[in-house]
């Protein structure tokens, strides 16, 4: 018995290790492969992430009121010379009104007609401390969306992480496409846009490319 259960820790640990972080699902019709990166990545080969199978790129560009990330600019340039479609993202922060945020997001990322729909990431894990109530959240997240999206002329597209949305409930409520995190299922929510596919946390230290797609985009 105990030559089984090693057997098998081994096909496990082979399978985690080896199979999941190369694991890319299949496309249906309309549908691409993407990545969705920041400064943890540290320098991005872009032709190299391009040569990949990657037909697009969500890049951070900014946190809460002031933080901008510090290899945005060069992402962005990077991904659009490989050839990428781009689309630029807002970590939204607790802490701070949702029009200071909006502010330093376009200050970031201004309106470009030829980029994808701005994101906005929304997450418990990695925010603040303070925890305002439900109302004043969506008050809060509503003055953001509705600055960028007048400055965009196009709906903003929802990052809920699943902390998030269990306390304050946003993916109904605010009716936009959704960027939603499943690992091996397709999405079981309605309205998505984009699918993450998570990785593993080692996954997520830096190097010189992202590691393979976290995101499939819908048609």
């Amino acid at each position: 018995m105990g030559g089984v259960v090693i057997v098998l820790a081994a096909l496990v640990s082979a399978w985690w290790f080896l199979w999941v972080p190369s694991w890319r699902p299949p496309l249906r019709v309309g549908e691409h492969y993407g990545v969705d990166v920041s400064a943890h990545q540290n320098h991005i080969d872009w032709p190299r992430v391009a040569g990949d199978g990657i037909d697009f790129a969500y890049i951070k560009a900014s946190e809460g009121g002031d933080f901008v990330d510090r290899r945005f600019s060069e992402n962005w340039r990077g991904a659009g010379e490989a050839g990428l479609d781009r689309g630029a993202y807002h970590f939204f922060s607790l802490c701070t009104p949702g029009v200071v945020q909006a502010r330093n997001f376009l200050a970031v990322a201004p309106p470009d007609p030829m980029a994808l729909a701005p994101a906005v990431d929304l997450e418990l894990a990695g925010n603040c401390g303070e925890r305002p109530d439900t109302a004043a959240v969506h008050a809060e997240l509503d003055a953001f969306l509705r600055q960028v999206e007048d400055a965009w002329r196009t709906e903003v597209v929802l990052y809920v992480g699943d902390d998030f949305e269990a306390r304050y409930g946003v993916r109904r409520c605010a009716a936009r496409p959704l960027w939603h995190r499943r690992f091996l299922l397709r999405p079981d929510v309605d309205d998505w846009q984009i699918w993450l596919r998570p990785r593993r946390r080692r996954d997520r230290q830096g190097g010189s490319q992202p590691q393979p797609p976290g995101s499939v985009v819908a048609p």
